[in-house]
């Protein structure tokens, strides 16, 4: 298998929307992107599905080293083998590749957040720092068009915490800021123990606004000058819009489910914003 079948595969296997929006770029920009994806589930990986910390940390420690060997031509891993013949083509800077595995060491070292700004900061690792780079592969030639990808990706984080909150309590996190559950007395034992309520769907709606605000203030960003290029993330926001509405829809059923979208209507949401342009 070469790297790019092996980035392929992973992205292929997530069964994520951003999968989607892959499919219509052009090959060299299709391959970078799917690499990009791939280092992102593999580092994500290490977080979520090794149980001890310390072997995780000690895999992290390890990514990044081979972060620097790619940056001096020696990959190891078939993801930054992938990865590397796409580097100068697309700025794809390893300041920033490092910045996504401090992210998910974050997961190891924090469960809870204060407020929203110390969430803003690990969304940023985790989602905003993806978003300038995928940008800068989609094509972004002004400087307006990374702070829209910037917003955009926290825009997405948001709704992946909404949806996730069930799963995510069940690893022993929660994402919704501390002060934000006090504002709307629900508790943390609540979201622990799946208790939904009255006060819980008024916070999660509290939490759909910010996210539905975001993506306005991402697409008020966005250049025209630079808008074709930058469909695929418009294909990503149209899916993820598509879920947040529908998480709506169903009452924030978020504790004990987890809430998607049919492959065949992530595919038309696609084609629909391709169309578009």
């Amino acid at each position: 298998m070469s790297p790019d079948e092996y980035c392929q595969q992973k992205a292929a296997q997530s069964g994520s929307s951003f999968y989607y929006s892959f499919l219509f770029l052009p090959p060299e920009r299709r391959r970078a992107i799917t690499a990009l994806y791939a280092f992102c589930r593999e580092v994500d990986d290490t977080v979520d599905e090794i149980a001890d910390p310390h072997i995780a940390r000690t895999k992290l420690i390890w990514w990044r080293q081979e972060l620097g060997a790619m940056q001096a031509g020696n990959p190891t891993h078939p993801v930054t083998k992938a990865l590397l013949p796409h580097l100068q083509a697309f700025s794809i800077e390893q300041k920033y590749l490092l910045a996504i595995v401090d992210g998910m060491e974050m997961d190891l070292d924090q469960t809870r957040y204060l407020d929203f700004p110390g969430l803003q900061k690990y969304c940023w690792h985790v989602a905003s720092v993806v978003g300038i780079l995928s940008a800068g592969i989609f094509g972004a030639t002004q400087p307006e068009t990374l702070q829209y990808a910037e917003k955009l990706g926290l825009a997405f984080q948001l709704t992946n915490i909404i949806r996730d909150v069930g799963e995510d309590a069940r690893k022993g996190r929660i994402y919704l800021p501390i002060n934000e559950l006090q504002q709307f007395g629900v508790t943390a034992a609540d979201i622990l123990n799946a208790r939904h309520s009255e006060n819980f769907e008024k916070l999660m709606k509290f939490q759909a606004d910010r996210a539905q605000a975001m993506y306005d203030a991402a697409f008020a960003l966005l250049p025209k000058a630079d808008r074709r290029a930058q469909r695929p993330g418009l294909i990503m926001a149209a899916i993820y819009r598509a879920l947040l509405t529908e998480i709506e829809l169903d009452g924030f059923h978020v504790l004990n489910q987890r809430i998607s979208l049919t492959p065949i209507r992530k595919l038309w949401l696609a084609w629909k914003t391709y169309v578009r342009g």
